[in-house]
């Protein structure tokens, strides 16, 4: 068994797919690390070459079921023994593991060393303010992400793979019975094929798969036509592979090198088949793997990590200031132990314990608001880069328009009206069993029809060679009378033609000729430019000789003429292109289909074509000239699914933020490729797992809404950050000035513990602020050095106002000594925690704060809530408990002054530091 291959590509291939986002981020360093031999019990793998090997009846039997199925109440007993089909990815942790998680964040850590050291230091009251901060903020993240989890669970509800299962009909069995004993003879429907959830699949079911399904659990093939797994996951082998219902290599050990089996994990890139469900959930081969490896710690994403680089430097600056703050005390005091105490309240108020509370509030008031708006949250770090997200990369059907296409035309060769292409048209869709897409839809619901559907009665079907991207085109074989087959071919037009030697010209078979090509080209580019999307039909009798056929069949074929379709764009896609466009979202079309459908279309949706470039240009340039070639390029057309992922690939290289938005089996690269990968919850398995966001409506409306509300969320996270940064600093620069050249402390640890406390439950309401219109124009990023530059430049402004607080109580209120200094104490206590209060809405905003930018009453009610309490606290009887004392009534006006003074100057600093350096 190749494992050090598979370990190796595990880790990576999952991550690529997508499907880290289902199983968790997964630590590679860790997993290569891990006992090699030991990933995959011997057990599982014997097992799995044994059910390959014995006789399908054997094993049908040995599963106690059959090959119509299981029954629903049968399949309920297996489900109730074995559990459900899902394997050990991120069990919900217990309360009080969750609990203890919450807790073991840098922050809470070091404030419990800070309470334990005051404890100690017989400072009860700075250990009780310290320790309820630490419960404050435990408990607030607890709460906050039950919720969370709670709400996402529910939404994850909304959006679920599911797999098509036969269940065997009960009434067959009465039928039968009822001939053997009755002599009655009934007629039963027979079994019937129903979408179950994948979770609810057990060992026995049997399931039928085509192009675009995920494999939901180990499988052994019943049946199989052109049948072609993508096992990259397990094997690391970038190419399909082809299965079929034996064996047919040598004999193997390995269950991966087995032609018959299939596995949990990979998924059907073309052909379809009929499997048995051998094992399910931690029993398959996926599952034991995924059991060991998600065990592993995660790699942080991007968001996580700019979360952390904020965080450290908040704390690093604290392990420069605080012995600063205690060596300067100590020496110009005396006091050591009283000064070691003071430095460590400074080192609580410049920790933001409040920071990870926050940021999981956030978070899950935009999942919430965002499955308000159609739009499903599967990953909650991926709301920061839908509003960091610049170039959407998108399809064009069912997004620039209706999702609903119709049947316009079928004609001849040379677009003349012919109803045999119709005829063909329709038995081809009717006996395909692969994916059905749009087009078949259509020419099924054709209203003129009903003869079609007569004549499909009469026919017999033979076998089919299903669709795949590399040939765009698909066949049946069918029989009218048993003296001769029929093979017919619809597809790409030039796939078609390429395949073709002769054409049905008015009713006469006549060669392929250079003048009769012109023509064809000539015909199919004016129904491509009049917006309609063109499939050639072609055909070609057969002797009966054999019932299975292959590609090498698709040859020497007569074009019989196309069927046209009619994709009208959607009323709201201009409208919601121009708001992209404005909130600086640029989109960019990545389609499969023709350049003149694609470039009229988007006329009519008034999406300026700025540049338009085919897959077969894309195939012959390098990297460098690609790279150089996107930026002016807004549509891509005729391309395949590798030249999308490399397009993505591309865009995120030269530093943009990709979105790209799909639905198709030819979509998941791209989806795995860009930075947020958005499908909708009608998209086949692959491109739903590979998606960070599910829509519910495939609109680019829904969309712009949904990036508007990742801004918000990105912005009241930033918001927080910033008002703690820059206070700290601030605080801490006061501090300083003060312990330098006052003889006694500005506060007492016990004021500094408080304040700190009373300005955390200000933040709680922050999550349910409102944003600036201006602020959603734009994408938004991460940007420490931003931050650091902030906290530097608006920190020191606060102490201006603090040492003019110092001014006014040393020289106007005679708080100049030691016997003195509780009533100065009290003055900056009021002063300092209104300022930082009023810090919030300063800061909140570029614009005037109450004026032009207001708010949510929440954070409004709780600042000034804060800001009583404050007040109260030093007024009230309370005052002795904390050391404070109440001030004189003339010292509020001086304190709204100082207050109205700060605001003024915060104001006019904003605005040169919005020109100087941009608002984030």
């Amino acid at each position: 068994m190749n494992l050090d291959l598979l370990k190796e590509t595990f880790v990576g291939f999952i991550r690529a797919r997508g499907m880290d986002r289902h199983f968790g981020r997964l630590g590679m360093d860790m997993f290569r690390s891990s006992p090699l031999t030991k990933d995959v019990p011997q057990t599982i793998a014997q097992s799995l070459v044994s059910a390959s090997q014995i006789e399908l009846s054997v094993l049908l039997g040995q599963l106690n079921t059959r090959t119509d199925g299981l029954t629903e109440q049968e399949a309920e007993t297996i489900r109730d023994a074995v559990g459900p089909n899902e394997v050990e990815h991120e069990k919900p942790m217990t309360w009080w593991m969750h609990l203890w998680h919450c807790y073991k964040n840098p922050f809470n850590l070091l404030l419990t060393v800070l309470a334990a050291v005051s404890y100690y230091t017989e400072d009860m009251k700075a250990a009780i303010v310290i320790g309820s901060m630490v419960i404050l903020s435990t408990l607030m993240r607890f709460i906050q992400e039950s919720r969370s989890n709670t709400a996402a669970d529910k939404l994850k509800e909304m959006v679920s793979n599911t797999a098509t299962v036969i269940r065997h009909d009960m009434v067959q069995d009465i039928a039968a019975e009822a001939q053997r004993y009755f002599d009655i003879t009934l007629h039963p429907k027979g079994a019937k094929r129903i979408e179950l959830p994948i979770k609810k699949l057990v060992p026995g079911d049997i399931v039928q798969l085509s192009a675009g399904d995920m494999i939901p659990a180990d499988l052994r093939l019943i049946a199989a036509k052109d049948l072609f797994i993508s096992q990259a996951a397990m094997t690391g082998e970038s190419l399909p592979v082809e299965k079929f219902i034996d064996h047919r290599g040598a004999d193997a050990s390995n269950p991966l090198e087995l032609d018959n089996l299939c596995f949990m994990g990979t998924n059907v890139v073309s052909g379809s088949a009929t499997a048995v469900v051998l094992t399910t959930g931690k029993r398959t081969y996926f599952g034991a793997l995924a059991e060991r490896v998600t065990a592993t710690d995660r790699t942080p994403t991007a968001f996580q990590s700019g979360v952390n680089k904020v965080s450290w430097l908040l704390i690093r600056f604290m392990f420069v200031m605080t012995p600063v703050v205690f060596f300067i005390n100590g020496f110009t005091k005396g006091d050591w132990v009283e000064a070691f105490l003071f430095g460590l309240s400074v080192a609580v108020g410049l920790t933001p314990e409040m920071l990870p509370m926050i940021v999981t509030s956030t978070l899950a008031k935009g999942a919430v608001a965002l499955s308000r708006k159609k739009v499903i949250v599967k990953r909650l770090d991926a709301i920061q880069n839908f509003g960091a997200m610049d170039v959407l990369c998108t399809d064009k059907t069912g997004t620039l328009t209706q999702d609903k296409i119709f049947l316009e035309r079928h004609t001849g060769i040379l677009g003349e009206p012919n109803d045999e292409v119709l005829q063909y048209a329709y038995l081809n869709s009717y006996y395909q069993t692969g994916l059905k897409n749009l087009l078949d839809v259509a020419v099924l619901e054709h209203a003129e029809l009903q003869r079609e559907m007569a004549l499909a009665s009469t026919y017999r079907k033979v076998d089919e060679i299903p669709f795949d991207f590399q040939r765009r085109r698909m066949s049946v074989v069918v029989s009218e009378r048993e003296d001769h087959h029929e093979l017919i071919c619809k597809g790409a037009v030039e796939e078609i033609v390429s395949i073709c030697t002769h054409a049905r010209n008015n009713g006469e078979i006549v060669p392929f000729t250079p003048e009769l090509l012109a023509e064809i080209r000539e015909t199919t580019a004016s129904l491509n430019s009049e917006g309609l999307r063109v499939v050639a039909v072609a055909a070609k009798d057969l002797p009966p000789t054999k019932e299975t056929y292959s590609v090498a069949d698709e040859s020497d074929l007569v074009l019989i003429g196309y069927i046209a379709f009619l994709d009208p764009p959607k009323e709201s896609t201009k409208p919601a292109l121009a708001a992209l466009r404005a909130h600086g979202v640029t989109v960019k079309i990545l389609t499969g289909d023709n350049e003149l459908v694609t470039a009229k279309i988007c006329r009519e949706v008034g999406l300026e074509v700025e540049g338009m470039l085919l897959g077969s240009q894309v195939e012959k340039m390098s990297d460098a000239e690609l790279s150089e070639a996107v930026g002016k390029t807004t549509v891509f057309a005729k391309l395949s699914p590798t030249h999308k992922e490399r397009i993505v690939r591309v865009l995120h290289d030269k530093g943009h933020v990709v979105g790209f938005m799909g639905d198709g089996i030819n979509d998941a690269p791209a989806l795995r490729a860009a930075d947020i990968g958005i499908s909708v919850d009608t998209a086949v398995d692959i491109a739903k797992e590979a998606a960070d966001l599910i829509l519910l409506e495939k609109s680019l409306m829904v969309l712009e809404e949904g990036v508007l509300e990742g801004r918000k969320t990105f912005a009241n996270m930033l918001k927080y950050i910033k008002m703690t940064a820059s206070s700290n600093f601030g605080n801490v620069f006061s501090v300083l000035v003060a312990s330098a050249f006052l003889p006694f402390l500005p506060m007492l640890p016990l004021h500094l513990l408080v304040q700190n406390l009373l300005y955390d439950v200000s933040q709680i309401s922050i999550p349910f602020d409102n944003v600036d219109k201006e602020f959603l124009e734009k994408p938004q990023r991460w940007n420490p050095g931003e931050i650091g530059r902030f906290m530097v430049f608006f920190g020191p402004i606060s102490s201006i106002f603090d040492i003019s607080t110092f001014a006014l109580m040393w020289y106007v209120f005679g708080a100049n000594s030691p016997e003195h200094q509780t009533l100065f104490q009290s003055g900056w206590f009021i002063e300092g925690l209104l300022s930082q209060t009023l810090i919030v809405h300063m800061i909140r905003t570029r614009r005037i704060p109450f004026l032009q930018s207001r708010a949510s009453w929440p954070l409004m009610g709780m600042t000034l809530i804060i800001m009583c309490i404050g007040i109260i606290i030093p007024m009230s009887p309370l005052a002795s408990y904390f050391k404070l004392q109440a001030l004189p009534l003339s010292y509020f006006p001086w304190l709204l002054v100082i207050l109205l003074a700060y605001g003024a100057l915060i104001q006019v600093m904003k605005g040169w530091y919005t020109r100087r350096f941009g608002w984030q």
